[in-house]
């Protein structure tokens, strides 16, 4: 693509063969039937249809259809409708996300304005923005929305806000000069101007010099059709756990099956078995419950101003092991504030202004007049740059209304972005005075005299040297420094352009983005969690390098760099940087999605910040793509898992503890359900293997995992957040769920359960009634499955975790009881789930056995606490004991 910032406006023009006259209508159509309109393509989506059948693709899933046909052709029409009815309610769930997920290309296209103003055949028209073509001849004006990339040909004070594209919000001045290098970063081609930009001031006449997918904003569309998003570690662990569960329970099956017909039993009885244990086997639920668990943490988050957008992002938070966070407004207060200003020789800190002073009075006076903003009852109306010197002024009970009023403004003229001045006229004791602002560099070559507590006298070389020096000091603190100097007038006078000269220069007032209260606590929350911040900004590299060493970003040894530095850096020389590297300044949306692609490479899970369509991409490529919600862009929303209310990184630290604490609620959830299962598995293993009649019906097993292991799991993910929990390093991404520890706990635990099951049925066996056997091991394995839920609420013993601090528990619990003991003896109901009546002494003993495995589990923890903790105290009293050997 070529460069047209580096080429003068007369070559502009020539390579597209035009004059400022434009084009004709008839040259126009020829380029729009060459190029195609002003658009951005959007890749067609999937049919409504077709994502709800993509759901069935699951190796479970298709168990479970295959498993309600069996139970069809057996004549177990309850069992077909529930199984039925399960997955296809998992189905509808997974269609209803992808349909409110990506929107992204749709709110990219909605930027685009629905009119722009041309010179065709020589006269200015108006025309439909998608007919713009490239060498159409642009006109732009204060409140319009650019509707192509563009080279500036005449300015006239333009400025543009391109906090879309940069991620800055302040206005950029704009001119038409030759920028005479061969590389800019985006941020910095100020004779250009952008697609979905604003402009804010002034009016250009602009070559349009690229359109639709050709332009900046079509760059970012096209990384958007490009970037794939990625799976949490819990989709990818939940993923990998099913092929391998799916493949373990064919297999059984399979076996179970063969070992039927072995024994000569008929076909349909083999099949019914083989289904008893799929059932058994699949955790129907798992699914549901684990989009509850996290459903009920979005909420948690939603309180704490963290709002999940989709679902299985939380648990990902939890392993977050890189954080890439925007400066303005996420670690700052995107509010400018004065920090320091330099008066009477002195600098001095904006806290200890001595207002008493008459050149520190006449200088915060000067800085409220040669002004245009306001700021009243928290509303702040102009330049943030302003606003922030009319809120100094507040400081010391300088009210801006009141001091207009005292020293109304008789004459001005405006800020210009070429001369870099803003001159006001006033009458002040007498005397008309002109008060200037503007940059140092233009201002101190136009200053003759200077003012301090000795009076008025002649600015000498020293005086520069010593103001430019000062100058450098606040600019390498990242600082904006403004300066100000006034004039004398013999007569109120129209002003112009050859009146600002001659001045008295006054002082200098710096002033700065600050960080956020909280910021500085919360990247020290990252570091002792081991999660390396990192700043990716579109700002200068001074500035910050400034706010990144004032919050704990950027500390000794680390490293600051630009983008066109990182253009020059290979692959291999940014991954052996990239731990070192913390501050990334003037990037573009390729550099952020190359610095998140250079983490994930190294194994790490990475959180990514953004607000502007800059940003779309980069939210996207992450694992964790976090959108500002007050500042952000639909776009970011759009490509954002999860959004910001307060736009505030502390609020990301938070997110990542409750991150961890949701996946560990997770597990336990899962652990509960799969060491349930483990038991029901075990128990119709068992029956196979020494040839006694089916322990269960499939509606039973049904029974148990869709309704009495349902809520004790919820109640589960809903335990109380862990103390300390940042402590502890993030867990590792490819990490699966089936740890060996995890594997040993599913398996003893579920044998436990199954063998109090298993005798609970041989007692109903020696009645010689199978109907009675198939009821006491039902019952048993139901209620031993919810007593259980109790052990899983974590890994300490229940009264280290407090019996009553997860009331949902109890609920779930006493819920669960009444379920199964209203199955047991309401007749209605043991017809339609193949109940035999139990007598009273066979209910207590049903219950008896459901609870010796949960007094043997919670046994074995109360005594691992004890061990623990006693550990745990020998620990601290060693380490208490070298600590006063060392001192």
């Amino acid at each position: 693509m070529k460069k047209y910032f580096s080429k003068t406006v007369e070559e502009s023009l020539k390579n597209f063969d035009v004059t400022l006259k434009g084009l004709t209508s008839e040259k126009a159509n020829e380029i729009l039937d060459s190029v195609g309109e002003n658009t951005l393509n959007e890749k067609k989506k999937k049919s409504i249809l077709s994502v709800f059948l993509e759901q069935f693709k699951d190796l479970l899933v298709i168990i479970l259809i295959a498993a309600a046909i069996i139970s069809a052709m057996t004549g177990n029409i309850e069992s077909t409708f529930v199984i039925l009815a399960v997955i296809t309610m998992n189905a509808i769930l997974g269609t209803v996300q992808y349909v409110k997920a990506e929107q992204s290309l749709a709110s990219l296209k909605a930027l685009s304005a629905p009119n722009a103003k041309v010179i065709r055949n020589g006269v200015k028209i108006e025309i439909p923005s998608k007919t713009v073509v490239p060498g159409d001849i642009l006109i732009l004006e204060a409140g319009d929305l650019v509707v192509a990339d563009g080279r500036i040909l005449e300015n006239f004070s333009l400025k543009v806000n391109e906090s879309s594209l940069t991620g800055e919000s302040e206005s950029v001045d704009k001119f038409s000069d030759v920028i005479d290098k061969d590389e800019v970063a985006l941020g910095d081609q100020k004779n250009m101007v952008f697609s979905s930009s604003l402009v804010t001031y002034g009016r250009a006449t602009v070559l349009v010099t690229n359109t639709g997918m050709n332009t900046e904003l079509g760059k970012i569309a096209t990384l958007m059709e490009e970037t794939q998003e990625k799976s949490t570690p819990l989709q990818i662990s939940l993923d990998e756990f099913s092929k391998k569960l799916a493949f373990g329970i064919i297999g059984i099956c399979v076996i179970v099956f063969g070992l039927s017909m072995y024994r000569g039993i008929d076909l349909l009885d083999s099949l019914m078995f083989a289904v008893a244990l799929a059932v058994a086997a699949i955790p129907e639920a798992l699914s549901s419950i684990v989009t509850i668990v996290l459903a009920i943490g979005t909420q948690s988050m939603a309180k704490e101003n963290a709002i999940i957008k989709k679902l299985k992002a939380v648990e990902g938070l939890g392993c977050v092991s890189v954080i890439c966070s925007d400066k303005t407004g996420t670690l700052t207060q995107n509010k400018m504030t004065v920090k320091k200003i330099f008066v009477d020789n002195k600098l001095i800190d904006s806290t200890k202004i001595d207002f008493k002073n008459s050149d520190s009075n006449f200088l915060l006076t000067s800085s409220v007049l040669c002004n245009d903003s306001t700021s009243k009852d928290g509303a702040e109306i102009g330049d943030p740059t302003e606003v922030a010197l009319v809120n100094l002024g507040h400081k010391y009970s300088l009210n801006e209304i009141e001091c207009r009023n005292n020293y109304p403004r008789l004459k001005e003229i405006p800020f210009d972005s070429d001369r870099k001045l803003m001159s006001t006229l006033h009458e002040i004791n007498g005397k008309y005075i002109m008060v200037t602002k503007g940059a140092l560099d233009v201002l101190l070559d136009r200053v003759t005299s200077i003012k301090t507590s000795a009076g008025v006298t002649n600015f000498t070389n020293n005086d520069k040297i010593n103001i430019n020096n000062v100058n450098r000091e606040l600019s390498s603190q990242g600082l904006r420094v403004l300066a100000f100097a006034y004039r004398e007038l013999n007569e109120n006078k129209e002003l112009t352009l050859d009146d600002e000269y001659d001045y008295t220069f006054l002082g200098l007032i710096s002033m700065i983005d600050p960080p956020r209260e909280e910021s500085k606590a919360a990247v020290s929350d990252c570091i002792k969690a081991s999660i390396k911040p990192i700043m990716i900004t579109g700002d200068h590299k001074i500035t910050a390098s400034a706010i990144a060493k004032e919050i704990g970003i950027l500390q000794d040894g680390d490293l600051a760099v630009e983008g066109l530095e990182l253009d020059k850096m290979s692959d291999d020389e940014l991954n052996s940087k990239l731990k070192h590297i913390s501050v990334y300044a003037r990037v573009s949306p390729e550099h952020k999605i190359r610095i998140v692609k250079a983490w994930q490479n190294k194994g790490k899970i990475v959180a990514m910040t953004g607000d502007g369509v800059n940003d779309a991409p980069a939210l996207k490529q992450a694992d964790i793509g976090i959108a500002m919600g007050i500042t952000g862009t639909e776009v970011s929303k759009d490509a954002a898992s999860m959004i910001l209310t307060d736009d505030n990184f502390a609020t990301i630290v938070k997110s990542v503890t409750n991150g961890r604490n949701i996946y560990a609620n997770i597990k336990n959830s899962i652990k509960f359900l799969l060491s349930g299962n483990t038991s029901g598995i075990l128990a119709v293993l068992y029956s196979s293997i020494f040839a006694l009649p089916v322990p269960f019906a499939a509606v039973h097993l049904l029974f148990i995992n869709l309704l009495t292991d349902s809520l004790p799991a919820i109640a589960i993910g809903m335990e109380k957040s862990k103390k300390d929990v940042l402590k502890d390093k993030p867990r590792d991404a490819k990490e699966s769920i089936l740890t060996k520890d995890f594997i040993i706990d599913i398996f003893s635990q579920g044998l436990l359960i199954g063998i109090f099951t298993m005798i609970s049925y041989h007692i109903g066996l020696a009645t010689g009634s199978h109907g009675l056997a198939m009821t006491m091991a039902f019952s048993t394995l139901c209620l031993a499955r919810l007593f259980h839920g109790f052990n899983c609420r974590g890994k300490k013993s229940i009264f280290a975790l407090g019996v009553f601090n997860n009331k949902f528990s109890w609920i779930a619990f006493i819920s669960g009881v009444v379920l199964v003991n209203a199955v047991l003896l309401i007749p209605a109901l043991q017809g339609l789930f193949e109940i035999t009546p139990l007598t009273s002494n066979e209910l207590m003993l049903v219950h008896l056995f459901a609870f010796i495995p949960t007094l043997i589990i919670q046994t074995v923890k109360v005594v691992r606490d004890f061990i623990e903790e006693n550990n745990e105290k020998n620990r601290n009293r060693d380490a208490n004991d070298s600590t006063m050997r060392a001192a």
